[in-house]
């Protein structure tokens, strides 16, 4: 953004996404200074820094073993000001890890509250029953009010898998109309078709689409 008050952060332990995204911030003559690479889980590099907005694109179903040792080391020594104060899911899947990290990395009420938008798979919405490490992950950011809406997005929107994916939008200041409400969209029918695929991706939700979908 050309306003100088307004700054991106970033951190991403994928070498070439890094690279990608720092030369670009290079590119536009942005300060790239503020993009980290490491392992958000394991290695926060903005430790103690809320934000206006938030955004997370995590794995997919990957497990978080690498992370493992500090993430519940972390825990252990924070409790419920560590960056996972809902506790922990399955070692098999770590996005709700992740979901957790942008619930907290949201700017405090007190300083005008934030949000936060995160692109998961279906199996945050349900994995494990009552009681479960995922279970009590929900039932903490539920009652503290902190999911403004899920919007289920259309099949074949990933270059890599035409899975179903969602969007969980976050808020700790919600407006007075939507305190202690979630609401749920379903965007699966807005999209538009692509000329040409771009591995499992073929399809892209266009800005008249997008519309239609911020409308509801």
């Amino acid at each position: 953004n050309p306003d100088a008050r307004l700054r991106l952060y970033g951190q991403e332990i994928n070498d070439q996404s890094y690279a990608i995204c720092k030369s670009d911030m290079i590119a536009k003559g942005q300060d790239a200074s503020n993009i980290q690479l490491g392992d958000t889980l394991a290695d926060d590099r903005f430790a103690g820094t809320t934000f206006d907005y938030c955004l997370s694109n995590p794995p997919y179903g990957v497990d978080w073993k690498a992370s493992s040792e500090a993430v519940k080391k972390e825990v252990a020594a924070l409790g419920q000001r560590s960056r996972f104060p809902g506790g922990l899911p399955a070692i098999g899947d770590g996005q709700m890890l992740f979901l957790q990290h942008l619930a907290t990395k949201m700017r405090p009420i007190g300083q005008g509250g934030g949000r936060g938008a995160i692109v998961l798979n279906g199996s945050p919405l349900f994995t494990g029953g009552a009681g479960s490490g995922p279970s009590e992950i929900r039932r903490y950011l539920l009652e503290r009010d902190l999911v403004d809406a899920i919007v289920a997005l259309p099949t074949n929107m990933c270059y890599n898998t035409g899975i179903s994916t969602y969007i969980w939008v976050r808020d700790n200041n919600k407006p007075a109309d939507r305190v202690g409400t979630v609401q749920l969209i379903d965007g699966t029918g807005f999209f538009t078709k692509m000329r040409r695929n771009l591995g499992s991706k073929n399809r892209e939700v266009s800005a008249d689409d997008r519309a239609l979908i911020m409308q509801a």
